[in-house]
């Protein structure tokens, strides 16, 4: 027993209450007020834009001037030391639609971009113009895949050249499925610098629409699911930037090429650094779909009823809930470590994903999505194929998360590489 006091009195100090599972005060308020303009706002205009297929910028102005959208607010979750608040906002948006969550967090990357690659000049300077202000938001675009550059950044094909009669880089190439293309002033360019070099002979540049000719929208794209977000394809022909608008500048990048020609290791490639940092935040978004689906199935089956009861008083129903639920619940772990680990920074330590760790949130989360959301449809049978019940539309805007920012097969793949210490190839 003697042993046992010194344990217990040990184990009081600080050091021993570093691990919990509930949310602080201004986590809870956070969640709380979201889940508020979900419930109110997003979530009965989802179906409506679904079918129109534009671009929800009313919504987006009333996120705005409430504070839900805009880089005081970005800030705010992203200066974070638990790393939870991110999670938390986006998990709750898009449990009230996808595709409105995806038109309010599109910009997320183009900002992640630039504060993670831009100088401090450059910061100052674009993060407030990819959103605009609270009377009148704007958005911004992440251009990184083209028709035959997908997972395979390789092979990027945009170029950048230099003139230095005139100190501007001339971009030309034809970037693919970026969200808010064309529709945002802001638009973050992957281009190829040395193309000899392969992904590590990328760079990025801030090409405004506003101030840069030669850039353009081309298609929109038709999407299976989060159709109220905006893709569409961006064309540059001789689009000129000032050299000014290179992410990082001239000097950095000279130098981090000159290390690669020389065989030399060299970090930072443009696109790869941006959608690393991301991949937590896609499992949230996963996880809000996936939650919204179970929700729904899981009050249908309490209130439907066929041969005489309630279909959850059958096995077969209330097992497949059971395992969503699990699911669910054992995804949202995976986001909240991701994100726990993410925001080491802001607690005076590294980040660092020994076991790919961001990658197994999305990997994980954005799979049980796709399967929570068709055992939904299953749970409702006829009812949930149809347009009239939502658990269609919540299928639909599952399937995009195990494929943007990095493919399942991709994370896969870097969780073997990461695990085992050899490129698998």
């Amino acid at each position: 027993m003697t042993i046992a006091g010194e344990l217990a009195q040990e184990r009081m100090k600080p050091e021993w209450q570093t691990f919990s599972l509930e949310l602080n005060e201004e986590q809870v308020t956070l969640r709380d007020w979201v889940r508020e303009f979900s419930v109110n706002t997003i979530r009965p205009a989802g179906a409506e834009w679904d079918e129109r297929e534009e671009f929800p910028w009313p919504i987006v102005k009333e996120a705005a001037e409430i504070g839900l959208y805009g880089l005081e607010s970005t800030m705010s979750m992203f200066l974070d030391p638990t790393g939870q608040l991110t999670p938390i906002f986006l998990e709750e948006i898009f449990w009230g639609d996808a595709g409105i969550g995806m038109a309010l967090q599109g910009t997320g990357l183009a900002v992640s971009a630039i504060f993670g690659q831009g100088t401090q000049e450059q910061i100052a300077e674009w993060l407030p113009r990819c959103y605009g202000t609270a009377s009148e938001p704007v958005v911004a675009a992440f251009c990184s895949s083209e028709p035959n550059a997908g997972s395979d950044v390789s092979n990027v094909r945009t170029t950048a050249k230099y003139d230095e009669a005139t100190d501007e880089w001339v971009l030309n190439g034809q970037k693919s499925w970026a969200t808010n293309g064309g529709i945002a002033d802001v638009h973050v360019v992957i281009a190829t610098v040395d193309p000899s070099l392969g992904s590590r002979g990328h760079a990025a540049f801030i090409v405004p629409m506003s101030e840069a000719k030669g850039i353009s929208q081309g298609a929109k794209v038709k999407k299976h699911g989060i159709r109220a977000s905006h893709t569409a394809d961006v064309n540059l022909d001789d689009c000129r930037v000032p050299g000014a608008y290179l992410l990082g500048g001239k000097d950095k990048l000279d130098a981090r090429l000159a290390k690669v020609r020389e065989g030399k290791r060299a970090h930072g490639n443009a696109s790869m650094a941006t959608f690393e940092a991301s991949r937590p935040a896609v499992g949230a978004m996963a996880l809000g779909v996936a939650r919204a689906a179970y929700d729904y199935a899981l009050d249908y089956a309490k209130e439907r009823e066929q041969f005489g009861r309630k279909i959850i008083e059958n096995q077969a129903i209330a097992f497949k809930l059971a395992n969503m639920k699990t699911e669910l619940d054992a995804s949202r772990l995976l986001v909240q470590r991701a994100a726990w680990l993410g925001g080491a920074t802001l607690r005076g330590q590294k980040a660092e994903f020994p076991n790919a760790e961001g990658s197994m949130a999305k990997y994980k989360a954005s799979e049980a999505g796709v399967r929570i959301t068709e055992e939904a449809i299953q749970i409702l049978g006829g009812n949930g194929y149809t347009r009239e019940y939502p658990v269609e539309r919540f299928h639909r805007d599952s399937k995009i998360m195990t494929i943007f920012e990095g493919t399942s097969e991709i994370q896969q793949l870097v969780i073997a590489r990461t695990i085992s210490g050899i490129r698998v190839p």
